[in-house]
């Protein structure tokens, strides 16, 4: 096991757990996932599903009720515990751990990570590791999805974006990057019933030509490249990647 200063740190995933859904799980970006997944589950055979990070099932569940056999891992017990309080959220099967490690039994048609959560693996090492785990549990043919910022975006990018709006709450991101070690902080500001409260959650970002390098060593190659979870091409212009790597 790694020391607990090199895993992934989840307070957020602990103070916030039952707002998460709510600030972060945007219905249009969700459900464009979910189609996004759907296809490619069917597309790689139709076998089981792999959620890395899967949190409070906001991706999971709406595949379970599409139909599809879908397994999570996850870190956060508190984020587990909001999929448990959900309908069918008890029946999901979910293994506590380090997704890194891919701590799961068996074999998958379709791995996945959505929300960003893969820059949330600290360093090289373990988003290295976590490519080689799970090319170990992709079936020919299988495929690996994961969706994250264009670093040169990111670096670009003048803030803050506004998260999420509502009658009672505005939450405010706003970004900011370390070159040095290829890290960058998010600061969360979220106004609600009249308290303002700072939320900080670090990521280390990679860029497309890093991440088919990971692919290529655990055994992968990209399939396709996209600027959404929509499908749209990815061009010179586009602020995030969803890339899809399959196991030949």
């Amino acid at each position: 096991m790694r020391p607990a200063e090199q895993r992934p740190r989840a307070g957020y995933a602990t103070e916030f757990a039952d707002e998460y859904d709510r600030w972060f799980g945007k219905p249009r970006t969700t459900g464009a996932t979910v189609e996004a997944l759907v296809s490619l589950a069917a597309l790689s055979g139709g076998g089981r599903v792999l959620e890395l990070g899967v949190g409070t099932g906001r991706i999971a569940l709406p595949l379970r009720e599409r139909g599809l056999s879908v397994h999570g891992v996850d870190g956060s017990e508190d984020m587990v515990r909001q999929l448990r309080a959900k309908p069918s959220g008890a029946d999901l099967p979910v293994v506590i751990g380090d997704f890194a490690d891919v701590p799961v039994s068996g074999s998958f048609s379709l791995v996945y990570l959505a929300g960003g959560t893969f820059g949330e693996l600290p360093d090289q090492e373990s988003q290295s590791r976590c490519f080689d785990r799970v090319a170990r549990h992709l079936e020919p043919g299988g495929l690996f999805v994961l969706d994250a910022h264009v670093p040169e975006a990111l670096a670009a990018a003048t803030g803050p974006d506004i998260v999420s709006e509502g009658d009672g709450h505005l939450v405010l991101c706003y970004r900011r990057l370390d070159p040095s070690v290829q890290r960058y902080r998010s600061h969360y500001v979220i106004h609600e019933d009249g308290r303002t409260r700072h939320l900080r959650v670090d990521f280390r970002y990679t860029g497309p030509g890093e991440l088919d390098l990971m692919a290529r060593q655990a055994g992968l190659r990209l399939k396709e490249r996209w600027a959404d979870w929509s499908g749209a091409p990815f061009t010179r212009d586009s602020a995030a990647q969803v890339s899809v790597y399959e196991r030949p």
